[in-house]
């Protein structure tokens, strides 16, 4: 029996993902080079995060709930959406060791947070309601497996 379950892995990803962006936003009057380090980290397991949940949570959430048009999932993908462009925002003034991006950041955190905190009060408790340990395994198995040119892109798309 696999004892990983949805709900503490996915927030507990979120967390280091909020400790990554932290350490960039201490860091990126001080030491450039290291927050730049921590803002690729924060920048490549969020877009791997919403590759995991867009690929294979969501679907699954669909499918267990019957909720497609107009459900939860098509709110967090409009919210996933405004995260990429934001994160993108931030990105352009990390590629030119430009620190003045405490307003982006800011705009950043609000929606991340917002949104985490739904995912982790009601779509991630859910989906470990409604899925077997064999069906988490599966997850857990796919999200392993995923080929890292998914997420590891940067300036618009492309290959890092």
């Amino acid at each position: 029996m696999n004892e990983k379950r949805i709900a503490p892995f996915y927030t507990e990803d979120h967390d280091h993902l909020d400790e990554y962006f932290k350490n960039f936003q201490s860091l990126k009057r001080k030491n450039y080079a290291e927050a730049k380090e921590n803002f690729k980290k924060f920048k490549f397991g969020l877009q791997r995060h919403i590759v995991w949940e867009e690929e294979i949570l969501f679907p699954l959430f669909e499918e267990k709930t019957g909720m497609k048009n107009g459900g939860p999932t098509e709110v967090m993908r409009q919210e996933h959406c405004q995260i990429k462009a934001l994160l993108e925002e931030v990105h352009k003034k990390v590629q030119r060791q430009d620190p003045e991006s405490d307003q982006e950041e800011q705009l950043l955190w609000d929606v991340l947070k917002q949104h985490n905190h739904k995912e982790e009060n009601i779509l991630y408790p859910a989906i470990d309601r409604f899925i077997s340990d064999e069906e988490r395994q599966k997850v857990f198995g796919k999200m392993d497996a995923l080929p890292e040119h998914k997420y590891k892109t940067c300036c618009q798309g492309h290959s890092h």
